[in-house]
């Protein structure tokens, strides 16, 4: 099993975030805490992953539309609008420096996007504001970059937990895979990408119970 050294955490979407927090606790057992909305109109649920005893800064965040916004159209934030079920369908790392890491991979051939600002705000009124790749055609299948600057990471925060057991891509054909995500220039930072039979991502869980779940 193996777990990418600069993860940060994975991204979970779906079409509904009250089912999506549903489904995730029927297969693991753990109730994601509200997240907090964000201007793009998602918003989100947060579960802390833990690795070897310890916890975060890795979590898993379940996005989908804003409850508030029930009116607007579906988000295109990780391709929301074009689901029907829920997706493990992102995942993002920390590099030590976010800006020299977009330099590497744009002389490498591979552009992840400009670094821009997000934020949203926790259900207590907190702002938290962080800076990440984005681009109107950022993939999907490649991470994207994230920097926390001063906000703490929330997977270190008092939300539920569960174990890390591994977080894998598949790819029918991996080494075109391979060569873009080696292009961030982070070694075993990212995720491995393995020959499967169809292109996904895998989130291994252990569940209170001992049982592996994955998602």
């Amino acid at each position: 099993m193996t777990i990418p050294t600069l993860l940060d955490h994975v991204v979970i979407a779906g079409p509904d975030l009250a089912d999506l927090v549903e489904w995730f606790a029927d297969r693991t057992g753990v109730v994601a805490a509200p997240g907090g909305a964000h201007p793009t109109g998602t918003a989100n649920a947060l579960v802390a992953l833990t690795v070897d005893g310890r916890r975060g800064p890795q979590y898993v965040e379940l996005i989908g539309p804003d409850p508030a916004r029930a009116e607007a159209a579906l988000p295109r934030t990780f391709g929301i609008d074009a689901l029907s079920v829920p997706v493990v369908q992102a995942y993002a790392v920390h590099p030590h420096d976010i800006d020299a890491t977009v330099a590497t991979a744009r002389a490498a051939g591979y552009d992840p996007g400009d670094v821009q600002p997000l934020s949203r705000r926790t259900p207590a009124g907190t702002l938290l504001e962080w800076r990440l790749t984005r681009g109107e055609h950022q993939r999907l299948d490649v991470p994207f970059l994230i920097d926390w600057g001063t906000t703490p990471q929330p997977g270190v925060s008092d939300i539920p937990s569960i174990e890390l057991v591994s977080f894998v891509r598949t790819e029918p054909d991996p080494e075109p895979l391979r060569a873009t995500s080696s292009a961030l220039g982070l070694g075993d930072g990212v995720a491995e990408v393995r020959s499967g039979e169809a292109s996904a991502f895998h989130l291994t869980v252990r569940t209170a119970d001992g049982a592996l779940v994955t998602l």
